[in-house]
């Protein structure tokens, strides 16, 4: 409930706006000719804001209480003081009251008293009422679509917050996910080795006195392994730094070119993209052209770089045979691999066989992210 009232203190002129509602009551308590009537309007406005207050910063089951306390005085300042401004604080209120059924049942409460009391005081032909007619009606708007008004904003203020906290927890399993990567990668490569080299330094210990030339050999397939090892473990951090999509072009140019197949590049090279998202695209581009390279028998390939500020579509096209949908769905094309990286990053990808095979890859264009990238 706090959230609610630090809301109701900022935001644009509001501030003015509701510093306006709070004194106007005053000015018609001050038109009546009774000091009687004037001290009884003065006492219910202060306490309608004392309340205000109070329910604002309330939870449970008070919330409920203090709604209709408030909606009692506003129904009689209405009445007695031709002022009909409390109704839309009120519509203000009830639109933060979590509880639907709740909501709604206030909801109708509020706006049918204040429908009945607004035509109370037209009947009764109520000078001072009829005077603000216009701003009247206005307020008996803002009692019917207000409260759905803010409860529409408070369920998309949640959505974001919900979206906020699923991001943080993707990229949390990103990094969980890239940490057990690692792992598998220094267990598969480093760890047979570092055994091997173990094993092999044991066994020239003990042959260096019995068979020095055989202790010699072992010596130096110990040297040629750390040098694998060393050449393993420089190529995962290369990898670990990501792939920029200019640097895998420049790679695909050159396997295409090996392999005989004329490259067709049309486009730009990206502009803001986030470092994950520049990472899937490359991965996606080196994968197709791969199935390119070794299973489809063209001899051009078309790649078509497109971004705009909703999305990026990377297009691979080439005029080769096309392999049916079953043997794409194979293990071996990796295309469930792409599926999955382009899903991770809310991506999409098409696949059509007219005029050869083509390849459509769309992907949102997180643009800010790339922006706060670039800052850290």
């Amino acid at each position: 409930m706090l959230k609610k009232y630090m809301a109701f203190q900022k935001g644009g002129i509001s501030p003015y706006i509701w510093t306006i509602l709070c004194i106007l009551p005053f000015y018609f308590i001050f038109q009546l000719s009774s000091v009687v009537q004037i001290i009884i309007g003065v006492f219910i406005t202060i306490l309608f804001f004392i309340f205000y207050r109070i329910a604002l910063v309330s939870t449970g089951w008070p919330v409920y209480v203090w709604a209709f306390i408030l909606i009692s005085i506003s129904i009689t300042s209405t009445s007695l003081f031709s002022y009909v401004y409390f109704a839309f604080f009120l519509a203000y209120f009830i639109g933060n009251i979590a509880d639907r059924t709740a909501f709604l049942i206030i909801y109708f409460v509020h706006l049918i008293s204040t429908s009945v009391s607004i035509n109370f005081s037209i009947v009764t032909h109520d000078a001072l009422f009829l005077k603000q007619l216009p701003f009247v009606v206005i307020v008996w708007i803002s009692v019917i679509l207000m409260p759905f008004n803010i409860q529409s904003r408070k369920e998309k203020d949640e959505l974001e917050e919900r979206l906020e906290d699923a991001n943080k927890r993707i990229a949390e399993l990103v990094k969980l996910e890239e940490r057990q990567r690692i792992a598998r990668d220094l267990h598969d490569t480093l760890g047979q080795k570092l055994s091997l080299i173990g094993l092999k330094s044991d066994l020239a210990r003990k042959l260096i006195d019995k068979d020095p030339e055989q202790a010699r050999n072992e010596l130096k397939d110990v040297q040629r392994t750390a040098r694998t090892a060393l050449s393993e473990v420089r190529k995962m951090v290369s990898s670990m730094r990501g792939i920029r999509f200019k640097d895998e072009v420049q790679r695909i140019k050159q396997v295409l070119e090996a392999a005989e197949i004329r490259l067709i590049y049309e486009g730009t090279s990206l502009k803001q993209a986030s470092l994950l998202t520049e990472n899937i695209l490359s991965m996606c581009l080196k994968e197709a052209v791969t199935n390119i390279v070794k299973h489809s028998g063209a001899s051009v390939c078309y790649i078509t770089v497109e971004q705009s500020w909703k999305e990026i579509t990377l297009i691979v096209r080439d005029n080769g045979t096309f392999k049916s949908p079953t043997s794409y769905g194979a293990p071996g094309y990796g295309l469930s691999g792409m599926r999955e990286r382009l899903e991770f990053i809310n991506g999409g990808m098409e696949i059509v066989t007219s005029g050869g095979t083509s390849l459509i890859i769309t992907v949102p264009n997180d643009t800010k992210q790339a922006e706060k990238e670039k800052l850290k």
